[in-house]
């Protein structure tokens, strides 16, 4: 691992995650556009320089754990591990269809590189304390999303990390201000989840969700803590990217019209655009 990051190669890395995963959700025809493209300038820090991984070998002893709680953002993770080299960009095209390897929603028992099987939300941010506090000497990486934090689950899960003082646990919160049925302020309004994580004893840093520089400077910020666990507040749009998709209000899980696939496949000739001047 570098000791500093590469802030261009990330940045393509995050512009490739978001065109491969809209490719194959275009295949598709459907699926969770808006959380997966939340994401992507997250699991690009991660996999592009901050987690200890090893394509060549998923199970590898000695890697960190990554755990994807909110687990329908799935081709994002998918679309990750592709580009770096778990399997070829070709299975992408496989996502939810009879057979695959790539579930809707991530699966440890199918998909090579995924360490924890989620989708009921709630429960991957537990799994990841149980494996935070069985593997203090790695790192335990976990993703959770706004509208998931409405499970009582996930603050029973969060007040035992604090409790066991689990320094080697990040978890990020992808606070895109939206989930399945519309927007959380008109559904069950969150307040404000830095005081709530800090008054758990969390240590709390918020920032800019699509700001790859921001995200990297986080995860060293809770690197360098010592004996409480962090969350990262991401600020991010659902959709982030895609001005096509942030402009839809319901844009949780979307089923394709011509339209609306125009639309996309516009912003998408965009950022492959944006890739091609970071080469």
């Amino acid at each position: 691992m570098k000791t500093h990051p590469d802030i261009k190669a990330l940045k393509h890395l995050n512009l490739s995650i978001k065109v491969e995963t809209t490719k194959a959700l275009l295949h598709l025809g459907y699926g969770h556009f808006g959380g997966c493209l939340s994401i992507t300038e997250t699991l690009a820090c991660l996999y592009g320089h901050y987690l200890k991984h090893n394509p060549q070998n998923p199970h590898w002893p000695e890697r960190d754990y990554f755990v994807l709680s909110k687990g329908h953002a799935g081709p994002a993770l998918y679309a990750t591990l592709a580009l770096r080299s778990y399997f070829e960009t070709s299975l992408l095209k496989t996502i939810n269809s009879n057979g695959t390897q790539l579930p809707s929603h991530a699966d440890m028992n199918l998909t090579p590189g995924v360490d924890m099987t989620t989708g009921s939300l709630g429960q991957g941010i537990s799994c990841a304390v149980g494996m935070a506090l069985s593997k203090p000497e790695k790192s335990t990486y976990c993703i959770v999303g706004d509208g998931e934090l409405q499970e009582g689950q996930c603050w029973e899960a969060i007040q035992l990390a604090a409790h066991k003082k689990l320094s080697n646990l990040v978890v990020f919160v992808d606070n895109n201000k939206r989930q399945l049925d519309g927007f959380l302020a008109d559904i069950q309004t969150p307040f404000n989840l830095a005081d709530k994580f800090t008054a758990f004893g969390f240590q709390t840093l918020a920032v800019d969700g699509a700001d790859i520089t921001a995200i990297c400077n986080a995860i060293e910020q809770a690197h360098n803590q010592k004996d409480k666990p962090t969350a990262i507040i991401l600020d991010t749009e659902k959709g982030q990217g895609f001005p096509s998709i942030v402009s839809i209000a319901s844009n949780h899980h979307l089923r394709l019209d011509a339209s609306t696939r125009q639309a996309i496949e516009a912003d998408l000739s965009s950022l492959e655009k944006q890739m091609e001047e970071l080469v």
